[in-house]
């Protein structure tokens, strides 16, 4: 886990020194998480779960070609008295634009990182680290302003199978 994050960290200080560009922030929800759908934590079926919110500050490295680092947060809980789970997801990402025109730009985007989940049970709380992940193949985002755009995305992974959110750009 530690080589994983000691590269995480390297490949995303590469990026952002070769992005001569300003950043964009991005802030979304998605709803139904890889956590809840795959039953990670083999907790006996999910009772409660809401989605996961992400940031993520993203870097134009080439012209179709951003990248940057995310984090989700997520929780749930499940039947029959089961855990609280609280999800914590750092992933770096990339988003490759591969239709545009003046106002919609259609993209791919894929994540990888790591899950953090805070286990809360009557005995004690304890955490888990796993593997995390979003393929995205079908994204569009629409720009409102210079600046300012809206985005949605289909796929699968920790950030939700429905993502829809803002993107800011700096």
């Amino acid at each position: 886990m530690k080589k994983f994050l000691i590269s995480l960290a390297a490949v995303l200080g590469i990026s952002m020194a070769a992005s001569a560009q300003s950043p964009e922030i991005q802030v979304g929800y998605g709803g139904y998480t890889q956590m809840d759908a795959t039953n990670m934590h083999k907790g006996g079926g999910v009772k409660n779960a809401w989605g996961a919110l992400t940031a993520g500050v993203n870097f134009k490295v080439a012209p179709k070609l951003w990248v940057g680092p995310s984090y989700s947060f997520s929780s749930s809980s499940y039947k029959h008295d089961g855990p609280n789970l609280y999800y914590h997801v750092i992933m770096l990402n990339a988003r490759y634009e591969y239709w545009r025109n003046s106002i919609v730009t259609l993209y791919a985007h894929l994540g990888v990182g790591a899950d953090i989940t805070h286990v809360g049970t009557e005995n004690g709380d304890h955490n888990d680290g796993y593997f995390a992940f979003q393929a995205s193949p079908l994204g569009a985002q629409v720009g409102l302003s210079r600046n300012v755009s809206m985005f949605g995305e289909l796929g699968f992974g920790a950030q939700g199978l429905l993502q829809v959110g803002v993107r800011i750009g700096l």
